[in-house]
Formats: structure tokens, sequence, C-alpha cells
């Protein structure tokens, strides 16, 4: 690259002619890609998308698989399979969707402003914050420091509803549970109820224990009303969705189980059934601060791409958020040498690049999404169609892990 300076200029003014006449004479020098050109390659670029979705969605079994993709400023969007069952109608672009676990990224950005704030330290302990909400069987709030809730290292088990239902991963148990109206608290309640997993980690311990946790989210959310006064979620919607243009991300009120137009309708498949049920229509409002933001496929990926460009966080908490510990057994099984930040997954690409984003699920669906470190290319999943067996549900993963390689490298991974 060659750099003019003002001292420069008059030198180029003096020989511009004789460069202009010398140029003029190369042979076989390269044209400038044409707008035809140019046109084809992106028409070429979409239908290897189009070609790559495809052959996920049948590797995993999938109802439907949409990516919305941003390579530069480039966007594209492919999508396969069905939206509803039976119909053939294809799945919407930008369609809403549930974020499920994503919705931890929202909450922590909202802790570590306050942080930067002054409001609070990551080092405050939950007792100090929200006394004798973090006691009994073992568990001690006076230990746990808000860091140990966005890094999943307090220890706290993870408590869900269907711990408390025989038989959880039956259509039976989903049935009794779907318009489940759990709050926060009692979801934190129920986690108490439970011996902690392991003691809290030294802060400078480089491989804590680690188990991923719900309930540790859930705290987050009941720690922000404490100190702004404000739900959770009406600090998203005035720190985050609105600043960022992000018009369809909310969290529904705790009785609304329903997903606005349009939208792929989810499916699940349960031990006590056959075939597939329909688990569109549900409430997530139990899912609070760790997981019911209702988001759209676009809005997800311009929320991680700003959020890795620095547009949500001062530079300091954004280092805190990206300090990663390694993460537990089973989410190795998925992502071998993951890590996990504040609120914030890391995870390695065989093209030997980074990535970071925040997946998740619900009963019926995948959600995941990631931004390259240096926020050049980025993507968002959505995937429908879950299955209880094991180990159909961990191929489902690995073909959305190989996908998440493949578009982010711009090449496929060979892993598939």
């Amino acid at each position: 690259m060659t750099i003019t300076t003002p001292a420069s200029r008059a030198r180029v003014v003096v020989t511009g002619c004789a460069l202009a006449a010398a140029l003029a004479g190369l042979v076989g020098a390269a044209p400038a890609p044409t707008a035809s050109a140019q046109q084809n390659d992106r028409h070429e670029r979409h239908d290897q998308l189009q070609r790559t979705v495809e052959q996920a969605r049948k590797d995993a079994g999938f109802v439907g698989l949409s990516v919305e993709v941003r390579d530069g400023e480039r966007r594209d969007w492919a999508g396969a399979g069905q939206a509803k069952l039976g119909t053939g109608k294809p799945v919407p672009r930008n369609g809403w969707l549930r974020a499920a676990s994503a919705t931890k990224s929202f909450t922590a950005v909202v802790v570590l402003q306050l942080v930067a704030e002054g409001e609070l330290s990551l080092d405050d302990t939950v007792e100090k914050w929200l006394p004798g909400v973090v006691s009994g069987n073992g568990n001690d709030g006076s230990r746990i420091t808000v860091r140990h809730l966005l890094q999943h290292t307090s220890g706290i088990h993870n408590y869900d509803i269907l711990d408390d239902i025989e038989d959880g991963d039956t259509k039976k148990a989903f049935e009794q549970t779907r318009f489940n109206r759990t709050t926060p608290e009692q979801g934190v309640a129920g986690a108490m109820r439970h011996k902690p997993d392991f003691p809290p980690a030294d802060p400078d311990d480089p491989e804590p224990d680690w188990n991923y946790s719900n309930p540790n989210f859930l705290l987050a959310g009941m720690l922000i009303k404490k100190i702004t006064g404000n739900e959770w979620d009406d600090e998203v919607r005035t720190r985050v969705t609105r600043p960022l243009n992000l018009r369809h991300t909310y969290a529904p009120a705790p009785g609304d189980a329903s997903l606005p137009e349009p939208h792929a309708r989810t499916y699940q498949t349960f031990r006590d059934a056959k075939g597939w049920t329909d688990t569109t229509v549900r409430t997530v409002g139990h899912g609070g601060a760790a997981g019911s933001l209702i988001s759209t496929e676009r809005d997800l990926e311009r929320f991680y791409t700003a959020l890795i460009r620095g547009q949500l966080l001062p530079p300091r908490q954004m280092a805190e958020m990206r300090r990663t510990v390694p993460v537990n057994e089973s989410f190795q099984k998925i992502f071998p040498g993951m890590e996990y930040g504040l609120g914030l997954m890391r995870n390695n690409l065989s093209c030997g690049e980074r990535y970071v984003g925040h997946g998740g699920d619900v009963e019926g669906l995948y959600v995941w999404n990631g931004v390259t470190e240096d926020s050049r290319r980025s993507l968002v999943i959505n995937a429908t169609g879950k299955t209880y067996e094991e180990k159909k549900d961990l191929k489902a993963r690995h073909v959305l892990r190989d996908l998440t390689d493949e578009v982010l490298c711009g090449k496929p991974s060979g892993r598939r």
C-alpha cells in the first residue's frame, strides 16, 4: 500500500502524465470487476450457502433450518425445510423466534453497564444486594459474587421446573408445564432446594469448576431490578434494544404463549409420544433474564455485532466479558475448546480464528449465533425439530457446529 503525503503530492502532479502514459501501455492489466461479475459472484455464494443449509437440515433431521449471514457489509440468507409440517410452506426469512439463552448476553450487558456506571462491582456478593435469597442446603450468597453468576462458576444447581415432575422428557410433562407462570424468584427458590454442585470458584483459578445454570441469570435479573428499580427487560429495552433500533426484540408478558407472525413452528419428539409434537405455543416467562426474549435472526445478528464492535460496553467491561474460563465436559463434547466469559461463549474455528456469541434451545428449537472476533463475519441459525434422544440431539448440535464453521471460515470445514 502506498501512502501519499503532502510532501509527495507535488511529485505526483509532475509525474502524473508520464504515469498515465505508462499505465496505458501496459498489456494485460487486471480490469476492475464488472457489475455483472459481482452479481454472478453473489449468486454463486448464495447458491453455495443454500446447498450447505439444505444438506445440514438433512444431516440433522431438522424440520426447518434458516441461516442469516453477514460477510463484511454483504448479507445473505438461506432456508430449508418447512415452516409448518404437512404444508410445504417455506421457513420465513427473518422470522420471529424464541431467543432462549441468547437472552443471557443481553442481561450480562446490562449488568456490566451498571458496573461501568459504578452502581455495583463484579466482586460484590449476592448477599449484599439480595440478602437471604441464596441460602439453605449449603448455598451461601455471601460467597457468591456477581462475576460467579455471569460466568456460571457459582456452583448453584441448574434447577428447571421439570425437575419437580417425574419423567421430565415426556410429552405429558411438557403439557403440564406448557403454560407455566413460575416467576424467576420461584425458580431461584427451586434451586435453593438443591445442594450446590461445587463451592464458588476462586477468581484466580484459570480452570475453575463450571456448570451451566439458569438460576445464575435469574439472580442477575433480580440484581438489575434491585439496583435500578426497574424490571430487567425494561433496562434491556432502554439500554440495548432501543439504542440499537432492535424493534423485534422483547420479553413477552408472563402469560403470553404466542409468537408474532411470521415464524416457523417448533417441533419436539418425546419419549412417550410418536412423531413430532408442536411446541410453538408455550410460555417462556419463567426463563426471565436467563432465556425469555423473543427476537429475529436480523436483530440477534445486529446485537452481537454491535457488542463485539464495542458499541455497548466501555473497553474495560468488554474485556471482562471476554475473559473466559473452560466449560465442563458435557459442553466440550459439543464444542471442543469452548470457553465462557460473562454471558458470552467463545469457540474455535477450523480456520484458526475464533468467534463469540451465545446459543440456546427450548423444546423444539435450537438457536445459534456467532461473530468472528474481528467482527468481519457473523451468522444466526434458527433450527426447528429437536429430539429427546441423546445421540440424535448430539448429532444435531454437531451439525450446527460444523455449519457455523463452514460459514464463518468462508469454506467447507470438512468435519461433517
